[in-house]
């Protein structure tokens, strides 16, 4: 049967699955995940006009003309300078976080070119799972979830890209590659959905292409307003270049995104819980292509051939059968070198792998805190199902119908927990009930999520 469940009140914070929670309230709980909501503290904008009510259905548009109109860009920092953290928007920003749940860690220092000082911090001890130092994904810090890091199908390929979207430069030969080239791509060749991680200042230069995207079906998440290396930044600095590019991406597409990824993937729990209580889940990899170091429009000096390599050691691997989980492997759509590699490289990729989202191979539907984007996923294609929790609360604990979206069935403490049509099935609503402590019901979350 399917049943209500006794359960404590961290459920609300979703692990980036749920629907908007309008009244979920802070846990100090230590085993707690922290209780997040919709960010109320952004503006409330008009409906952007040629944008999608939700996911696309219908053919999708690919012409290749799209607007250069930018937003209204003296609303907003100048695109890639240095942020105000005394602006009157992101003070309300600051004003809304509870500062005790954020971890103290130290702001990391740079050297005289730029490059992180990584000297000074104990990766034996990494008190404050930094990323940089030590590739930690699962957070120190109990309250926070952890990183998402690689699709749990080992058949799954989790199709992302940093950077976008792409903004024509001026020069005719290289707006070849700007968007929506990419995006167009995708698109006629088998209707390819991707993850897509956006610098606010692209999207506030662009705002059409962030809108193509969304129409096409792509999911949207934050990458920062100018790419910096996020744990060298102060508290309010975090909190300024995530702000904004919140408010970009919701002016341009009308979406508020749970998602982001720090640049270079240089996050700690103090930048994680910042992140966190705006309402969005930290996302990483697990494999890189490197391929923003190949020689093009502001790229590096790596060989494309050694890219060709990741890529043709990765199909020869997958074709194995030995990979144990599937892979977010990180690309860009950072100028003309990365667009031509991906687009060299993905139908042979779609030949082994299962090529989705990074949000369909971890099943979530709902990667926004609007209602209205429902997004298919590897356990309801069709896109019907709303992923959400609903709460009541009675006494010291909530009484919840909680709906997740992964999972096997499994037996813990003795009884039948199953996951069907994104409800979970209990063998004995009694046998449940008697059961399912606090502790109990962590364990059970724990047996039958991804997150």
């Amino acid at each position: 049967m399917y049943i209500k469940a006794y359960v404590p009140f961290f459920l609300s914070a979703g692990y980036l699955v749920s629907a908007s929670i309008a009244t979920a309230t802070a846990t100090t709980t230590s085993t707690s995940i922290l209780a997040v909501e919709s960010p109320n503290w952004l503006p409330t904008f008009e409906t952007p006009s040629g944008v999608n009510s939700g996911y696309p259905t219908g053919k999708l548009n690919t012409s290749s003309a799209l607007s250069h109109k930018s937003l209204n860009l003296s609303a907003y920092p100048e695109p890639w300078g240095k942020l105000s953290t005394t602006h009157p928007e992101v003070k309300a920003v600051i004003a809304a976080i509870d500062w005790s749940k954020v971890p103290k860690a130290p702001v990391r220092k740079v050297d005289s070119k730029g490059d992180m000082v990584m000297t000074g911090y104990s990766a034996d001890k990494d008190p404050y799972c930094w990323w940089s130092d030590t590739n930690c994904v699962k957070p120190k810090a109990s309250y926070l979830p952890s990183d998402i890091s690689y699709c749990p199908n080992p058949t799954d390929w989790g199709l992302n890209y940093d950077d976008g979207p792409l903004n024509p430069s001026g020069d005719k030969e290289l707006d070849k590659w700007a968007e929506p080239e990419l995006y167009n791509f995708l698109a006629k060749n088998n209707n390819q959905k991707a993850t897509l991680f956006y610098i606010g200042s692209n999207v506030a230069t662009f705002p059409e292409a962030a809108k193509r995207a969304l129409n096409d079906g792509h999911t949207i998440c934050v990458h920062t307003w100018s790419h910096p290396q996020m744990t060298t930044k102060s508290n309010y600095q975090v909190v300024a270049e995530l702000y904004w590019t919140l408010r970009a991406i919701k002016e341009a597409t009308g979406i508020t995104t749970k998602c982001w990824r720090p640049p270079y993937g240089d996050v700690d729990d103090r930048v994680r819980a910042i992140a966190w209580q705006m309402g969005m889940r930290t996302i990483i990899w697990d494999q890189d292509t490197n391929d923003w170091n190949m020689p093009g429009d502001g790229g590096g000096n790596l060989s494309p051939s050694t890219v060709d390599g990741y890529f043709g050691n990765w199909i020869k691997k997958g074709k194995t059968g030995a990979d144990k989980h599937g892979h977010i492997v990180l690309e860009h759509e950072l100028n003309n070198a990365t667009v031509k590699m991906t687009e060299k490289w993905l139908p042979r990729l779609q030949g082994v792998f299962n090529v989705v989202p990074i949000h369909k191979c971890m099943n979530v539907s709902q990667p926004y805190w609007e209602n209205n984007w429902i997004y298919p996923t590897e356990q309801d294609e069709d896109g019907f199902s709303n992923t959400s929790i609903s709460s009541t609360t009675t006494g010291s604990i909530t009484e919840s119908t909680f709906v997740v979206e992964s999972g096997p069935s499994t037996k813990v403490f003795g009884v039948d927990i199953t996951i069907k049509s994104n409800l979970v099935k209990v063998s004995s609503a009694s046998a449940f009930q008697s059961s399912c402590t606090t502790a109990i019901v962590f364990t059970i979350l724990s047996a039958v999520l991804f997150f």
